[in-house]
């Protein structure tokens, strides 16, 4: 019996990447689901700080921005969840190079994050070019039977699904090759300041970014200054794709406070002081909750340290059976 025969369908697995603070739009659309589906699903989440290596970066901020992150998603509510630093599960590194010794150039040339970010450049770090080797790794290593993508991480899967077909071709089974999932619908919050892209967490000055951390006088003034239009009505241009801005705030109402949470109101500013409260108070459980855990780190260890002990457990398997088909 091989590794192949057992994929596991309830699991679900999500890295966050610590290059920047957590923002609005992480919480509604990712942590604020994961947390909902406990304790029905076995969620792995991780904190992808290996990742964080492709660009150039400061040392003394990565760590920082790892263990806001740590904390973060206990504060969010992942308390029944499997919870870990990538970095400290060795098998992620050792299954990324076997994967890029079945990976091609032409195909890692291909990937967008290289097209956009590092092809023609004079200074592009050799990480960003075999990052998806990284990816898949972090995604054959727990056997998922699927993974919910959405259409800006569909290339990436489909990479993951062709490498493991083909290391299972040549070397034998060893991979669950899982399937591409149509995740359910979660709040897409874009920036406020410009609404024609998601809510980043590094975008310029950060001006249009709700981060999860941020105290209420800062919500209200980035939700005051958020990009609406000259229409003075809400109701004439409910989720119109000719009014962004307004589509945007209008989703952020209901996606804090619930449906219908934007009916009666009557003016741009009605919506805006209303939309700065239900982010006020959805944000303040979280930052009380974080506030606790900053003042307790040994517990926020003690988690992360029964996490990671756990994805060795799950991977070292994995990666043994890998470098036993190559040969190793």
């Amino acid at each position: 019996m091989t590794l192949l025969d057992h994929p596991t369908s309830t699991r679900t697995l999500s890295l966050l990447k610590p290059t920047g603070h957590l923002t609005l739009g992480n919480y509604l659309g990712a942590l604020r689901p994961m947390a909902l589906a406990q304790p029905d699903t076995d969620g792995i989440y991780g904190v992808a700080d290996l990742h964080a290596l492709t660009v150039p970066h400061d040392p003394g901020r990565l760590r920082g921005l790892v263990r806001e992150t740590m904390t973060l998603l206990l504060a969010a509510g992942l308390h029944d969840s499997t919870l870990f630093v990538q970095s400290r599960v060795p098998a992620h590194a050792e299954l990324a190079y076997l994967l890029e010794c079945t990976a091609t150039t032409g195909e890692l040339n291909r990937m967008i994050q290289f097209k956009e970010k590092g092809r023609g450049r004079s200074s592009t770090r050799c990480s960003l070019f075999t990052y998806p080797a990284l990816m898949a790794a972090d995604i054959l290593l727990y056997r998922p039977a699927a993974v919910p993508v959405g259409d800006d991480q569909r290339q990436h899967l489909e990479l993951t699904r062709d490498l493991a077909m083909r290391f299972n071709r040549d070397y034998g089974p060893v991979f669950v090759v899982p399937e591409i999932a149509t995740p359910p619908v979660a709040a897409r919050v874009m920036d406020l300041a410009d609404p024609t892209r998601k809510m980043g967490k590094s975008h310029d000055d950060g001006s249009g970014i709700v981060y999860l951390l941020d105290p209420p006088d800062v919500v209200r003034r980035k939700v005051q200054r958020a990009v609406t239009d000259s229409d003075t009505g809400v109701s004439a241009v409910r989720r119109s794709p000719e009014k962004p801005g307004v589509t945007n705030l209008l989703e952020i109402l209901e996606a804090c406070a619930g449906p219908g949470a934007a009916a009666g109101l009557p003016t741009y500013g009605a919506l805006k002081s209303a939309v700065t409260d239900a982010v006020v108070a959805t944000l303040e459980p979280v930052q009380r909750r974080h506030a606790e855990l900053a003042g307790d780190p040994g517990f926020v260890d003690e988690v992360y340290a029964r996490g990671a002990a756990r994805c060795r457990d799950l991977t070292e398997p994995v990666v043994a059976a890998a470098r036993g088909a190559m040969g190793l």
